[in-house]
Formats: C-alpha cells, structure tokens, sequence
C-alpha cells in the first residue's frame, strides 16, 4: 500500500462512527501514521483532554511520556518519525476509577489494517495494560509484572505504564523504573530515530 492508499484508510479511520451509540461524548477518532514511521507508541484510548483538542498525548501524560522517550514536541508531532496508534481511538468515557477501558471494536476493526503499514517501525512503546495484552499477550500476569521484565522482551518493545499523573504512587513504589528502564528507552528511541 503507498502512502497515498495509506492517507485514503486514515480518513476512514478519521470518519469512523462505529462505536458511536456507545460514546456519550461522542466520536473523535486520534491517530497518527505514516508509512516511514520508526517509533509506534501503542497506548489505550485518548482522554477527554485528547478528544477535545483531536491531538494525540494533548495533556499531561503527554509532556511525562516525552520526557520519558528524550524527545521533544516536535520529534513526537512528526507523523514520520513517530506513530501513534492507540487501542481504541475515541475516548470511552469516565469510570468510577478513572477512564473506561478502550472499546475493543477499533483493534477488531483497524489495527491490523494500519499495523501492516507501518513497515519501518525500530520501536514500539506499548502503554498500558490493554496494548501490553494486545502485543505481548501479556493477560496472565499484571502491568507491573510485565514492565519489570522489560528486558525479556525483543529490543524492539518496550512495554511501559501509563504516564497518567495518577500512576504518581506506583512510579515512587517501583524505583527501578526511572533508575533502570528510562535510560534505556531513551537510548532505544535515540537509535531508533538515528536509522
């Protein structure tokens, strides 16, 4: 599929309506691909922040993630370095514990189309425990599980938590995490972008 083809099948991402009836806030799908992209950020669903400004990581979680990745604004905005496909597109809408799980029918329906167009990815940083099932098939054991053995997975996944503000507590109960894993993300994104 060219580049072209690949624009035509986003727009239809961008159009799609079928979670609509289940969204009391509507649908707003956010994405960001091209084809020459070198770094997938496989996250959940966007927050309402995200769903009002129709721009992926517009928010706090955002401005921790890049610093965790060592990139700016500008790297993380550019669709040819850095894409970002979450597991449900629209955001889903407020829980009793904070945002509800991504509606499973845009991984059902769009991200095996849109993953095998991204051919010249070096990294994916999966987010959450939703990607993480999704692409390490990770659902027998929990996030924390499966972020501390960051290192058993291929040089190229590196499986984090969110950068919610709310993951403030589990990041000062697991210091290893910026001790041992955020340097070698930022070297692995380092590279990535380098190729």
């Amino acid at each position: 599929m060219s580049q072209t083809e690949l624009n035509v099948l986003i727009e239809q991402v961008k159009q799609c309506q079928l979670c609509k009836p289940k969204l009391a806030h509507g649908v707003n799908p956010v994405v960001q691909l091209h084809s020459s992209a070198k770094i997938l950020i496989a996250g959940q669903a966007p927050g309402l922040a995200v769903h009002q400004s129709g721009v992926p990581f517009d928010d706090a979680s955002g401005e921790r993630l890049r610093h965790w990745l060592g990139i700016d604004k500008t790297v993380f905005y550019d669709p040819k370095q850095v894409a970002i496909l979450p597991m449900g597109f629209c955001y889903p809408g407020k829980g009793k514990s904070g945002d509800l799980p991504p509606l499973t029918i845009c991984a059902e329906t769009w991200r095996a189309l849109l993953l095998a167009e991204l051919k010249q990815l070096k990294l994916t940083v999966v987010i959450g425990k939703y990607a993480q099932d999704y692409h390490l098939g990770t659902s027998k054991q929990s996030l924390t599980q499966t972020v501390k053995n960051w290192s058993e997975y291929a040089r190229s996944i590196m499986p984090l938590p969110h950068p919610s503000p709310r993951n403030n507590i589990w990041l000062a109960k697991n210091p290893w995490f910026a001790e041992q894993l955020l340097p070698e993300l930022k070297q692995r994104v380092s590279e990535a972008l380098k190729d």
